[in-house]
């Protein structure tokens, strides 16, 4: 007797572009990151905005009065998950250049980050930071991308 078919987790990514920022992924490429991210079924959609949404999300949701790079709001936290993330592409073109990566490498470590913590996990304390680091740097790495935690320099070091 042959085992059962395998049904892939049912997974749902819609990508929304509310910006008019350049070097912006195509929604393929950000869909390709985020299935790597995603441990199993879930409906998100993933927004990428400009400053002045980011800015009014961040001010309305966190009470901090300035655009960040990315935001996840979770509507679901069992299975199917359910929620959206916020990515604001102003903020991830500055970061990628202050910290010398591409900009791709950082969108992907963006989609990642937020897909994490949508699938609940957090970096409040060092252990869960930790765990949510190595998960991140594995799941790029896997998509080609380098450490996001090291600086090119010291990505050629042991």
């Amino acid at each position: 007797m042959s085992a059962p078919a395998r049904h892939p987790h049912k997974i749902r990514i819609t990508v929304q572009s509310a910006t008019t920022a350049r070097n912006v992924p195509p929604p393929y490429r950000i869909r390709q990151w985020a299935r790597v991210a995603l441990q199993g079924a879930a409906n998100v959609t993933i927004r990428l905005v400009g400053n002045q949404e980011g800015r009014t999300l961040n001010r309305h949701y966190r009470n901090k009065d300035y655009a960040t790079n990315v935001l996840t709001f979770v509507f679901r936290e069992h299975a199917p998950l359910e929620g959206d993330i916020a990515i604001c592409a102003p903020v991830i073109t500055r970061e990628a250049r202050a910290q010398r990566k591409t900009v791709a490498a950082h969108y992907a470590h963006m989609v990642i980050h937020g897909l994490l913590h949508l699938q609940g996990y957090d970096h409040i304390n060092d252990n869960d930071a930790t765990v949510m680091e190595r998960l991140e740097t594995k799941l790029l790495k896997r998509l080609g991308y380098p450490d996001p935690y090291r600086t090119p320099l010291d990505n050629g070091r042991a």
